[in-house]
C-alpha cells in the first residue's frame, strides 16, 4: 500500500495543473454564421444534387460503366458534404473533397461521356455552382474566387470539346458560362460579406469585453486604494497611537490588541472588502472547504487530505489561514504550474491546526527576495503574525512546502 501511494504521488507530481491553460474568447457570431452557411448549403444542394441525379439516371443504361464511376465520383462526394453539413461537423473536409471531386469529374467528362445535342444540358451542368458553394464553405477566399472565376470556363471548354467546337455549342455554352459565372461570384461576395460581418461582430464583443474587464479592474484598485487609506487612518493610525501613550501594563496590553488587529486588518485587504473575520469558532472541515473553494476559483487541481481530531478555532484565525494558503497557492499555480500540488489541513482538536502546502516544483531561494515582494512577507509571514500564528517555508530542487500554524495560547 506504501509503495502504491508514492507511485501515485510521483504519477501526480508530473500532472501540470489545468489553471496554467490559457483561454480565448469563443467566436461565438462566427460559429453560427458558419452553421447558417452550412445549412443554406445543405437545403440548396440537395435541391440541385437530386435535380442532377434524376437527369444522371435517365441519361445512360445501366451497362455503362465509365458514366457509373463518374457518377459515384460526383455524388458520393456530395452526399458526404450534405450530411457534413446538416450535422455541422467536417464540413470543410466534406466540401474540400466534393469541390476537387467534382472539378476531376468535369475534366473526364468529353472522354467518358458520348457528345449530346447543343441544347440538351448534361447532368454535371447542374452541379456547377454547387462545386461553388462547397468551395466557399472549404478553401480560403483566393481559391474561392479561383472556383468562382475558373469553373464555368472549364465546363464551357468541355461542351466545346464534345461538340468539336460547332457554332451551335459556341451560343448555349456562353449562355451556360456567363450565367454560372456571375452566380458563383454572387455566392463567393456573399459568403465573404457575412463572414466579414461575423468577425467584426466578434471582434467589437471582444474589444468590448476587455474594456469592461479593464474598467473593472480599475474600480477595484481604486476601491481597495481607498479601503487601503481608510484602514491606515482607522486601525494602524490608532494602533500607534495607543502604543505612544501606553504607559501602564494594562495600556501596553490594549496597546498590543489594537496593533495586532491593525495587522489582521491589513494583511486581509487583498479581498473586495476587508473582511479580517471574527473570533466566532470554526471547525476544521470549514476550512477545508474553503480551501478547496480556493483551488476550483485558482483553476487548480490538488490532493486535500483533512487529519486530526475535530476542533473549532476562532474564526478570525481562519480566515487568515484561509488567506496566506491561497497565497501560496497562487504562488504554487503560478511558478510551478500546480505539480503536485498537495495540501494537509492537520486539526490539533481546540488547540490548533497546521496547514501545509507542498508543490514539486523546480523551488527557489528565499534569501533573494527582495523586501518588496509582498506575496510572502505580507500575504503570508505578516498575515500569520496578525493573528500570532507562524509560517514557515522550506524550499528546494525537490519542491516548496509552506507550513501554516497556530497553536492556542
Amino acid at each position: 500500500m506504501a509503495t502504491d501511494a508514492l507511485d501515485i504521488r510521483e504519477a501526480w507530481s508530473k500532472i501540470p495543473s489545468p489553471g496554467t491553460a490559457e483561454t480565448e474568447f469563443e467566436r461565438f457570431t462566427g460559429k453560427r454564421m458558419e452553421r447558417i452557411l452550412a445549412t443554406v448549403v445543405a437545403i440548396g444542394s440537395a435541391t440541385l444534387g437530386a435535380q442532377a441525379f434524376v437527369a444522371a439516371v435517365g441519361s445512360f443504361s445501366r451497362g455503362d460503366v465509365p458514366q457509373i464511376i463518374v457518377l459515384l465520383v460526383v455524388f458520393i462526394p456530395l452526399a458526404a458534404m450534405l450530411v457534413a453539413c446538416i450535422l455541422g461537423r467536417w464540413v470543410a473536409i466534406a466540401a474540400g473533397s466534393f469541390a476537387v471531386s467534382y472539378v476531376l469529374a468535369l475534366v473526364a467528362w468529353p472522354i467518358v461521356v458520348p457528345p449530346g445535342g447543343a441544347g440538351d444540358q448534361p447532368w454535371i451542368f447542374f452541379l456547377v455552382n454547387v462545386c461553388v458553394v462547397a468551395a466557399m464553405l472549404a478553401f480560403p477566399i483566393r481559391l474561392q474566387i479561383t472556383w468562382a472565376a475558373g469553373l464555368p470556363f472549364i465546363y464551357g471548354y468541355v461542351r466545346l470539346v464534345q461538340g468539336s467546337f460547332s457554332r451551335d455549342f459556341w451560343i448555349t455554352t456562353a449562355f451556360d458560362v456567363s450565367f454560372t459565372l456571375i452566380l458563383g461570384v454572387v455566392i463567393v461576395a456573399l459568403g465573404w460579406m457575412f463572414r466579414s460581418v461575423a468577425a467584426g461582430v466578434d471582434d467589437a464583443r471582444g474589444r468590448a469585453v476587455a474594456s469592461y474587464a479593464s474598467a473593472a479592474a480599475a474600480a477595484a484598485a481604486e476601491e481597495e486604494r481607498v479601503a487601503m487609506s481608510a484602514l491606515m487612518h482607522d486601525s494602524v493610525l490608532a494602533a500607534l497611537i495607543a502604543a505612544e501613550r501606553a504607559e501602564s501594563e494594562r495600556a501596553r496590553e490594549l496597546a498590543v490588541a489594537m496593533a495586532r488587529e491593525a495587522l489582521t486588518r491589513l494583511a486581509n485587504t487583498e479581498a473586495a472588502v476587508a473582511q479580517e473575520g471574527s473570533d466566532e469558532p470554526v471547525g476544521i472541515s470549514q476550512i477545508v472547504i474553503e480551501l478547496r473553494r480556493a483551488l476550483s476559483e485558482l483553476g487548480a487541481d490538488a490532493i486535500v487530505e483533512e487529519r486530526g481530531g475535530i476542533g473549532l478555532i476562532p474564526g478570525r484565525v481562519a480566515r487568515a489561514l484561509v488567506l496566506a494558503a491561497r497565497q501560496a497557492i497562487g504562488n504554487a499555480v503560478a511558478h510551478a504550474q500546480g505539480r503536485g500540488l498537495h495540501i494537509v489541513a492537520t486539526g490539533r482538536g481546540d488547540e490548533g491546526i497546521i496547514v501545509a502546502i507542498s508543490d514539486t516544483g523546480p523551488g527557489f531561494d528565499i534569501d533573494t527576495i527582495g523586501p518588496d515582494r509582498l506575496g510572502i512577507s505580507a500575504s503570508i509571514f505578516a498575515r500569520m503574525a496578525g493573528v500570532a500564528g507562524t509560517a514557515d517555508i522550506v524550499s528546494g530542487a525537490q519542491g516548496t512546502t509552506v507550513t501554516l500554524g497556530w497553536e492556542r495560547s
